[in-house]
């Protein structure tokens, strides 16, 4: 078990680079399955939910081949079976996305439930209720989900509530169909346009109605060629060093990120009191007064992203005030809480007031328990005690790891092989920018 070692108390200033998405790099190496021929990817980061896509991929019948430190090739022309292996496919959120290449390839696509963090539920209703309208049947049984198919067939589909990574999904199926699939209530978010603009690379005829961009209308082509394709900047990468900064009263310089994907974030931080210089492809970010306490709600694209809050509750403790954080994503994602409180923070959780629940939250209100609660309220600033734990969570790593550089004292943060599945080598960026830290790999 891994760990970091971390004294607090010091500034972080500098310059970082942001790689690939996660939340994209995945999705397009299962995307590049769809074809025949050789795609070569860029801009992959060196995480472990990556390895595992690769390893599932290449278990599947993929050849892949490291062109460089973030580069691959990869080729698929013979799929040698239809069953997403357990092992690897039950570690990984990413095991039902294998679905679209499986089905249209052959024609059954066997898979273990999605892993990754726990987070509350993760609903693929719409996911089975789309599928089982284009032809597609879904049968689960106990922990594997079982499709299959003789013909998929396109269909106008109207998402109840959205769902990026369904959408995505979605996509992967529908472009190689004969006729054409329209997508009504689409998720927004970069990532998904980054799949589109590579699909569309490969022959696919996929756009968003200019009218109405949560109508997305793709039309099937008969067979989608190899492509060479950069892959997006990970905008939740870029807000954990923007975050580190500002908890730490320091500046950054974030490169190789286009401030657009985090307008929502910045927008925030600004309020807040931050000092906010956007750039073409970089954002520079600056604490120069204490921030101000704020009221946050979690939405979909354009919104404040759900995986930012576990982050950002760390900065809301040290701002000047009750900060408010809603989240509506999820059905429970305060985890990270008790991290906090450990460390000093006061905090108290509430249930929002809201007139009705079905269209205030996007998650399915079958999947809500009393006992789950959506609110939280923050009391800042607090000072920070250093601590020892196990942490079990991607996005609450990132906090905690965050906490203890702006903690004083000496922190252990114990299993980050958890963090390791978002981030790419942490410890030394975060080294680089004058951080006191130490990775122990064990």
């Amino acid at each position: 078990m891994s760990k970091y070692i971390i004294t607090g108390g010091l500034p972080l200033k500098g310059e970082v680079s942001i790689r690939g998405a996660k939340n994209a790099s995945f999705k397009q190496i299962i995307a590049s399955m769809l074809s025949l021929e050789t795609s070569c990817l860029s801009n992959i980061p060196q995480i472990s939910d990556v390895n595992i896509t690769e390893s599932i991929a290449q278990s599947l019948g993929a050849k892949i081949i490291k062109s460089g430190p973030h580069s691959i090739e990869i080729t698929t022309q013979n799929l040698i079976s239809s069953v997403v292996p357990r092992g690897t496919g039950e570690k990984s959120r990413s095991s039902f996305m294998f679905a679209p290449p499986l089905l249209l390839r052959t024609g059954k696509a066997i898979i273990p439930t999605p892993g990754g963090d726990k987070l509350g539920i993760r609903s693929l209703d719409r996911l089975f209720d789309c599928y089982q309208k284009m032809g597609i049947m879904v049968d689960i049984t106990d922990d594997i989900i079982t499709f299959t198919t003789n013909k998929i067939n396109p269909v106008h589909y109207v998402f109840p509530k959205p769902s990026h990574t369904v959408t995505e999904v979605l996509l992967m199926t529908a472009v190689l169909l004969n006729g054409q699939t329209i997508l009504d209530n689409s998720a927004l978010e970069p990532e998904i346009d980054d799949l589109i603009l590579m699909l569309n690379s490969m022959g696919a005829k996929i756009h968003r109605d200019a009218n109405d961009l949560k109508r997305i209308i793709i039309d099937g082509v008969e067979k989608l060629h190899g492509t060479t394709h950069q892959v997006i900047s990970d905008r939740n990468e870029a807000i954990t060093f923007a975050c580190a900064a500002l908890a730490t009263k320091g500046s950054i310089s974030i490169q190789r990120c286009d401030p657009k994907i985090i307008q929502a974030f910045l927008d925030t931080i600004e309020k807040m009191g931050a000092k906010v210089f956007r750039g073409t492809d970089e954002v520079n970010i600056s604490w120069i007064t204490p921030l101000k306490a704020i009221e946050i709600k979690t939405e979909p694209e354009p919104g404040f992203m759900t995986d930012w809050q576990p982050i950002f509750s760390l900065l809301l403790a040290q701002a000047v005030g009750v900060s408010t954080l809603i989240e509506t994503i999820y059905t429970s994602r305060f985890q990270h809480i008790a991290n906090l409180n450990t460390m000093g923070v006061k905090t108290s959780f509430f249930k929002p007031e809201v007139s009705d629940p079905k269209e205030y939250y996007d998650f399915n209100q079958d999947d809500d328990k009393p006992e789950y609660f959506h609110g939280v309220k923050i009391y800042g600033p607090s000072k920070l005690k250093p601590i020892n734990i196990d942490i079990k969570d991607l996005r609450a790593g990132a906090n905690v790891t965050l906490a203890a550089l702006a903690a004083q004292g000496t922190s252990t943060i114990n299993n980050v092989e958890v963090i390791e599945r978002g981030y790419e080598k942490l410890a030394d960026r975060l080294k680089s920018l004058g951080a006191n830290i130490e990775y122990i790999k064990t």
